[in-house]
């Protein structure tokens, strides 16, 4: 099962690396990693559907938002699930994201409980 995670901070793929060790390593989770709205459209696209269950961004990057990449995904990719990631939690973001489509909106410090628990999720579907 391949995951997604979209961030323009690369420190991001070492932290999602150990925290879900256990998964990758007994439940068979793939992590994919772009640091970038349009790296991670181009992954997507690489196969139709998407080769990937389920997206987990960052909002603000620069070049393309989570956001506006979220529009995108949605209008290409209906069925795949996208949860947001932002450092500033305010109701606008949440706001934006949910009419746009996403699953969930998660904050930085990022909850890795809660995010697990998506994840466990998604591994069962």
């Amino acid at each position: 099962m391949k995951i997604l995670v979209v961030d323009d901070e690369r420190d991001v793929e070492a932290l999602f690396r150990q925290k879900f060790r256990k998964e990758i390593r007994n439940e068979g989770l793939e992590l994919l990693f772009a640091f970038s709205g349009k790296e991670a459209l181009e992954i997507l696209e690489k196969n139709n559907p998407p080769q990937v269950a389920s997206v987990f961004s960052d909002i603000n990057m620069p070049g393309m938002s989570g956001l506006e990449m979220l529009d995108i995904i949605k209008d290409r990719f209906p069925q795949l699930r996208v949860n947001m990631i932002s450092a500033y939690g305010d109701a606008d973001n949440y706001r934006k994201a949910m009419r746009s489509g996403a699953r969930g909106f998660y904050t930085k410090p990022v909850d890795f409980e809660s995010l697990r628990r998506e994840i466990g999720e998604i591994l069962r579907s």
